[in-house]
């Protein structure tokens, strides 16, 4: 049988001679009952309570675990974001790697161009020199025929007229001064 308060208020006893006082066990077991009802009462309260408890305690379960589940799904996100930066940096400075060896080819061939331009461009100017120093020289060389006196004065006249020292033509001054 299981005791409640009530239980231990209705308990009957045998009557029996010489037993105890009835009134003392009757008061006994009133105040066994009060007291008994008191910590059912305490009892009671502590099952609720502990029903709470173990209820937001599930609670606090579910939370934690979503908790430990968003982290690892935080550090997962992390992780990837970091290797995926890592390959990305690593395709920029890729990028820039090319961009630099082209950059770099392209300006070796400007360069290249330039200096066989300017080889040309020197090549061409000797050419142009030789040209005209040989044109100035065939120029004079007509002027010289070209006077009408007869050969013997000629020579003669020019001698005395163009000393010999300049009767050379200075190619260079006349090259200077038409460039």
């Amino acid at each position: 049988m299981k005791f409640t308060a009530l239980n231990i208020k209705n308990q009957q006893f045998n009557k029996a001679i010489k037993g105890y006082n009835k009134e003392e066990v009757e008061a006994f077991l009133e105040r066994l009952a009060e007291e008994f009802e008191i910590l059912q009462n305490e009892n009671d309260i502590y099952k609720k309570e502990l029903d709470s408890i173990k209820e937001q305690n599930k609670e606090f379960r579910k939370i934690e675990k979503h908790l430990q589940s968003t982290l690892v799904n935080a550090q997962e996100s992390s992780s990837k974001a970091v290797e995926t930066a890592k390959k990305q940096t690593a395709l920029i400075i890729r990028e820039a790697e090319l961009k630099a060896n082209q950059t770099i080819e392209k300006a070796k061939e400007e360069a290249n161009y330039i200096r066989d331009s300017v080889i040309k461009l020197r090549e061409e100017k000797s050419l142009l020199l030789a040209k005209l120093k040989a044109m100035v020289e065939t120029q004079a060389n007509l002027l010289e025929v070209s006077i009408d006196v007869p050969e013997s004065e000629n020579k003669s006249r020019i001698k005395t007229a163009i000393p010999e020292n300049k009767s050379e033509i200075n190619v260079d001054k006349i090259l200077e001064k038409l460039l």
